[in-house]
């Protein structure tokens, strides 16, 4: 019969820590195997690369004839895993759990409901279906976690230390529950480091220090020649007080070992001893001590086993110490020692105390407060990146000083002095000429497509009225929509028909009775008139620019929010490795994580769209229909943004830090508060991957200018590719794996 399962020269490396060492052994079908060790021996971290969740440094497994390194998602749809910590959704009720991890597993409602059924008879959990699993107690809670284990009917079970922490009743309860599922041929696979729950399995394996000792059936091992080496014999010793009478028989003449095993004494002796040499060890208590020879038991297997592992490590270490010159007996010379006078000590500790009472523990929290601080990078990254960012932001990016307002012209004359006019505009360091139409649609699509600002339209009699002296009227258009900037705009505009036409006066300033040019009513008047018109927001309400572009600040944030917190949680609540065991896809787990947000979200869009329109009078100039569609798509970037965070941060602190980093810039560089055009050319090129800034573009656009999704085309283009990108880069970075 093949072996379930296969391991040869197995190892996993952590850095510089060696985990697993070369590790091989074999287990056959229907057994019961446990792999024995102290706590950090490589248990857990074995289970985690048979199971396809944590990448084999070196060597090869095997599980049901599939690799664990190219195979990981076919092993598992036939495996159960339960953690070694409470892994289920604590916030789920029992069945709730059951039937979640029956769907994950893909089974349908017919299959599903008899499964159930199965499940709870096996388990006895029908009196606490309802019962949220965070309330059950220890031993119920290891029974429901067997449950959706099993739900799916696996070949396999993985057990990484299933009795920890629970009482001797519910462990036993549990082991009947194993034999039982081992009697219907399920293989199962136990870590534990409880030896008589090491004496209940058919095959044990014990791991030390990340190395395999010795595998085999129990009773073979109690035989090994290590065990009960030749000449000697064991002895079990029992006796009032044992804990007293240890060290007693330790120094005993021929004792190699002696050590506690419940209330009597297991001691590894000669056999030149006899009963009658340990009696006489406790003269007074001569004939309440009973003496009994005995096989060894697994614990006598483990620990004279792994006394022989540290012995030969010591070995090890000293002969390469004694290679390098030291010798490994060196100490510190007591003379370098200097003792204090007697006074000065009293005086020193009379000191040190009235010091500990009022700063008692002091120097322990600093040293403890640093060593957090170390060890957690983002912290000090966050500390010193903010700041900095903060600085380069306000100090060098944002400028309050309005320039370079993007113009289009729409000239009717033609001739010299108009030329003159849109030279006079240009001349300026806030209006920046971009485009001179020729017509009135593509002047009116120039502002619709947010692409100017300010338009200027220039009448055909522009050159003839100023030669007969009479006042011209040039009609400036502002968009509204940005309140900082139409102001600018319009004293701007004005004062530049108030220079011109001073300038044009000068000539007739010595002659009073002549003037320069006079108006409809023959009154005297400046030769210019600058007509503004202010579009979209006639009355520079600042609720009109600010409440849209707020609309696209809130839904990053809930989203953002949201997504890293769900994702991280999971991994720190160890639900995620849960998961990672199931064979839920990469795709199929982020979608049905993201869904529930992406809805939370656009139903946030529309309460934050009500509060704007009838809280604050800002209406909806254009298609609603095509602002939510849009809007949707920035959900799906937000949420991506969510997730990429969720890959790079490990806890909700580390979340919560990159979350901000990701906020900061999208209010001070999207233009939601300060006019990206007014920025450095660098800080301006860079705030094109930021998808708010798209998405502000497309909402005041849609909500203020009426604009259509081919006016604001290239906004949305600029939104998807951010949105493939994030999504792209989350997707390849989130990995169905530990780490």
């Amino acid at each position: 019969m093949s072996p379930v399962i296969q391991i040869d020269e197995l190892t996993r490396d952590f850095g510089s820590l060696r985990a697993v060492d070369h590790v091989s052994f074999e287990v056959q079908r229907g057994s019961i195997f446990g792999l024995l060790g102290p706590n950090g021996s490589g248990k857990s971290t074995i289970i985690r690369m048979l199971c396809g969740v944590l990448e084999p440094t070196e060597g090869s497994a095997h599980v049901l004839g599939y690799n664990v390194s190219r195979d990981a998602e076919l092993i598992k749809r036939h495996i159960g895993y339960m953690s070694q910590k409470f892994s289920l959704y604590s916030d789920l009720s029992v069945q709730e759990n059951i039937e979640f991890y029956g769907r994950i597993y893909g089974l349908d409602s017919e299959k599903l409901t008899q499964r159930f059924q199965e499940i709870i008879e096996l388990t006895s959990l029908g009196d606490r279906l309802d019962q949220l699993a965070g309330n059950l107690s220890g031993g119920w809670k290891q029974r429901l976690a067997l449950g959706c284990a099993l739900i799916h009917e696996p070949e396999v079970v993985f057990l990484d230390e299933p009795t920890a922490g629970i009482d001797p009743v519910a462990r036993r309860d549990l082991w009947d529950l194993l034999f039982e599922l081992a009697g219907q041929g399920v293989t199962l696979f136990v870590t534990t480091h409880y030896m008589d729950e090491a004496e209940r399995c058919s095959d044990v394996g014990y791991i030390y220090d990340a190395r395999l000792i010795v595998c085999g059936k129990p009773d073979e091992l109690k035989q090994l020649p290590s065990v009960t080496p030749l000449g000697t014999a064991r002895w079990e010793i029992e006796t009032a007080h044992p804990a007293t009478k240890l060290t007693t028989f330790r120094e005993m003449d021929g004792v190699r070992d002696a050590t506690l095993f419940g209330q009597t004494i297991h001691v590894l002796a000669s056999q030149q001893l006899s009963e009658a040499d340990f009696i006489s060890r406790i003269p007074d208590q001569q004939e309440a001590v009973q003496v009994r020879p005995i096989t060894p038991s697994l614990e006598d297997v483990f620990v004279t086993l792994s006394r022989a592992e540290e012995l030969n490590n010591r070995v090890s270490e000293q002969s390469i110490d004694t290679s390098e010159g030291h010798s490994p007996f060196s100490t510190a010379p007591e003379a370098m020692v200097e003792e204090l006078p007697v006074e000065d000590l009293g005086t020193k500790t009379k000191s040190s105390q009235n010091i500990s009472g009022i700063l008692a523990g002091f120097w322990a929290i600093l040293v403890k407060e640093f060593t957090h601080i170390r060890r957690e990078p983002s912290t000090l990254f966050f500390v010193f990146a903010v700041p900095v960012l903060q600085t380069i932001i306000f100090g060098f990016a944002i400028d309050t000083q309005i320039e370079n307002i993007p113009t289009v012209i729409y000239d009717l004359d033609g001739r010299s002095s108009s030329r003159e006019l849109r030279d006079a505009f240009a001349n300026t360091r806030t209006f920046q000429i971009i485009e001179r139409v020729f017509d009135q649609d593509t002047f009116h699509n120039a502002f619709e497509s947010g692409r100017a600002k300010v338009g200027v339209i220039i009448p055909p009699d522009y050159s003839d009225r100023l030669l007969k002296g009479e006042q011209v009227s040039i009609q400036v258009l502002i968009d509204g929509s940005d309140s900082q900037v139409a102001t600018t705009a319009l004293n701007a505009s004005n004062l530049l028909g108030m220079n011109l036409s001073i300038n044009m006066t000068k000539h007739f300033a010595d002659t009073l009775p002549a003037v320069p040019s006079r108006d409809a009513r023959g009154e005297a008047a400046l030769p210019i008139e600058i007509r503004p018109r202010l579009l979209y927001n006639p009355d520079l309400e600042s609720s009109h620019f600010f409440v849209p572009g707020l609309v696209g600040i809130i839904l990053q944030l809930v989203t953002l929010f949201l997504t890293s917190f769900a994702i991280v949680r999971e991994r720190e609540l160890g639900t995620l490795e849960q998961l990672f065991v199931t064979p839920v896809s990469k795709s199929g787990l982020l979608l049905g994580k993201l869904a529930p947000y992406a809805l939370i979200g656009f139903v946030e869009t529309l309460v934050v769209l009500t509060v704007m329109v009838f809280f604050f009078g800002v209406p909806i100039h254009g298609s609603l229909w095509e602002l939510l569609l849009l809007s949707l798509l920035f959900l799906v970037c937000g949420l991506g943004l969510g997730m990429l965070v969720s890959t790079i941060a490990r806890t909700q602190l580390q979340a919560i830090q990159f979350a901000f980093l990701v906020m900061l810039p999208s209010v001070l560089l999207s233009g939601f508060m300060f006019p990206r055009s007014q920025m450095p050319l660098p800080i301006y090129l860079f705030t094109f991957f930021i998808p708010v800034t798209y998405f502000l573009e497309i909402l005041r656009g849609i909500v203020l200018r009426g604009s259509d999704i081919a006016d604001l085309l290239p906004y949305v283009l600029g939104l998807s590719l951010c949105c493939i990108g994030i999504i792209d880069i989350s997707l390849k970075r989130f990995q169905k794996q530990l780490s």
